[in-house]
């Protein structure tokens, strides 16, 4: 492959990206994140997601609360950006951001469907153990720096539960969120297109008379510029990533598969997951792809720690993770999931065939 090649394949995938997840998935995500930080009252993320919450309560809301989103790697990065920056603790939020792209109840259903009961199942438990776990270490390990980001913060009453936000009624921002999570989530769903844009027109119309009747012209101005403000931290880093994965996939030879990952080793393991961190899933599509990868020969094994560790990273994600959290804090994190997703696919592959 020429340099020309590289940057063409390079371009195609961008281009591709950009046609097929950003309308539906990026900009309701992005919306969602603006609504987040400009709305949502501090003492609700406080209340299950804060660093003096609970644990128990703290990491179980976390792991599963990504159930509801179907979100892929890069489209839970504002998400994640924006219950931070509200005041979630490091080890709730590190839960969130693994659990909500890795658990989705799309995803899970169809790998049950595509794969079988044992690799859907084993999904599913060890997505939501790892959340758990993940978070738990990520805040052992960065006690003392996340505790003086803590103790500043309630210095400043950065994070005070009257945060000056005007507080509405409970059945406004459940409907209001509600609905914004709709459209992200119908989005992704596999349907004919003019169902979904028919579907989606509905959705957003909905939407537009509910802000019109509960929210300010200041309100909905301060909503905006927050998604403003997300859209340019993330979005062009974003972006660059997504040419560097089809540059990437075109430098993996084509016999690479039954070669290093037919098998249940720890090798073959490291190999799936770091190559699932690296690769760009879109929402459901690393279902698809592994059970090709299993027709060509990989193991139960590997393809498991390829899906414990795809849907939750890739290289576009973890340029803008070092972006937001600092090289220290990401590179731990994407460190943990790719041990984790090796360890956990070679025990699973020893036990079945």
């Amino acid at each position: 492959m020429t340099f020309g090649g590289l940057m063409m394949e390079g371009l195609r995938t961008l281009v591709e990206y950009v046609a097929e997840h950003t309308l539906f998935c990026l900009i309701p995500a992005f919306f969602i994140a603006g609504a987040i930080t400009a709305f949502l009252n501090t003492a609700a993320v406080m209340k299950y997601f804060g660093p003096r919450t609970n644990k128990a309560l703290a990491y179980s809301v976390a792991s599963v609360s990504g159930a509801i989103l179907a979100v892929c790697s890069c489209t839970v990065l504002p998400l994640f950006t924006g219950i931070r920056e509200k005041g979630a603790g490091l080890g709730p939020a590190i839960a969130f951001l693994y659990s909500s792209p890795a658990i989705n109840i799309l995803a899970m259903t169809y790998s049950m469907n595509l794969l079988g009961y044992d690799l859907g199942v084993a999904r599913i438990i060890g997505a939501v153990g790892f959340a758990f776990v993940i978070g738990l270490i990520m805040a052992a390990i960065f006690h003392k720096e996340e505790e003086r980001r803590v103790r500043a913060a309630e210095d400043a009453e950065a994070f005070a539960y009257d945060d000056g936000s005007r507080v509405r009624p409970g059945y406004q921002n459940l409907a209001y969120f509600g609905v914004l999570i709709a459209i992200l989530v119908y989005g992704t769903a596999k349907m004919p297109t003019i169902i979904k844009y028919a579907g989606e027109v509905l959705l957003v119309a909905l939407l537009i008379y509910l802000v019109k009747r509960w929210f300010t012209r200041d309100e909905v101005k301060t909503w905006f510029s927050e998604t403003w403000r997300m859209v340019k931290m993330i979005l062009p880093v974003l972006l660059v990533g997504v040419f560097l994965v089809g540059v990437v996939k075109e430098l993996i030879p084509s016999d690479v598969i039954a070669r290093y990952v037919g098998g249940n080793t720890i090798g073959g393991n490291a190999i799936a997951s770091v190559s699932g961190a690296l690769m760009y899933f879109a929402t459901l599509t690393e279902v698809p792809i592994v059970k090709g990868f299993l027709e060509l020969g990989m193991g139960k094994g590997p393809a498991l720690a390829l899906m414990l560790a795809g849907p939750a990273l890739s290289l576009p994600s973890m340029i803008v993770l070092i972006r937001i959290m600092g090289f220290k804090k990401a590179g731990t994190y994407i460190a943990l999931v790719c041990v984790f997703a090796m360890l956990t696919g070679y025990v699973f592959g020893m036990f079945v065939k």
